[in-house]
């Protein structure tokens, strides 16, 4: 049976940690899908250092940046699967569409996330998202950022509707909202 719990939070606030922890409470083996580019050498280093710390507790890595619905669809033998994180997953499918010459706008970004939502329902087990609450500081000051804002917001709002259960992690102290 489906089960979707989403974890958002600050940066470094501990929310992957947290899901982190749900996940390994729960029967393995588990899946992780990592949406994070490799866009330097500070970043490659850090990705190798989060698979180490996963090494050896039943994790098949999974780097997929922006096809997740379909990762879901296909990769369905987990019990337990982390997607880790929507933030950047938005920010790759904006990319993707600026690079194709496309709007991506938030039509496009409600459309992302009721396919991710509906494959997350359909996996035969617990889809745990992690992502970053970016609507609580200052407004940005150009378009662009405004825009990631404005589609990553829209994203949370929509996966915390469809969640079963929703966490905010705050100095390492998950709270659970949902």
């Amino acid at each position: 049976m489906a089960r979707l719990i989403l974890v958002t939070g600050g940066t470094r606030s501990g929310k992957s940690d947290y899901a982190l922890q749900m996940a390994q409470l729960l029967p393995g083996p588990r899946c992780f899908i990592a949406t994070c580019p490799v866009v330097d050498a500070e970043m490659a280093e850090r990705i190798s250092r989060h698979r180490e710390e996963r090494a050896g507790l039943e994790w098949q890595t999974i780097e997929e940046q922006t096809a997740i619905p379909a990762i879901l669809q296909t990769e369905q033998k987990y019990p337990v699967c982390v997607i880790d994180c929507l933030t950047l997953w938005v920010n790759n499918l904006m990319y993707q569409a600026k690079r194709s010459g496309q709007p991506f706008t938030d039509p496009e970004m409600q459309l992302h996330c009721q396919l991710l939502i509906e494959a997350a329902q359909d996996y035969p087990g617990t889809v745990i998202c992690v992502t970053n609450e970016v609507g609580m500081g200052i407004v940005p000051d150009n378009s662009a950022a405004r825009i990631y804002r404005d589609l990553v917001g829209r994203c949370n709002r929509m996966l915390a509707a469809a969640a079963v259960e929703v966490y905010l992690v705050s100095c390492g102290l998950p709270l659970r909202l949902k």
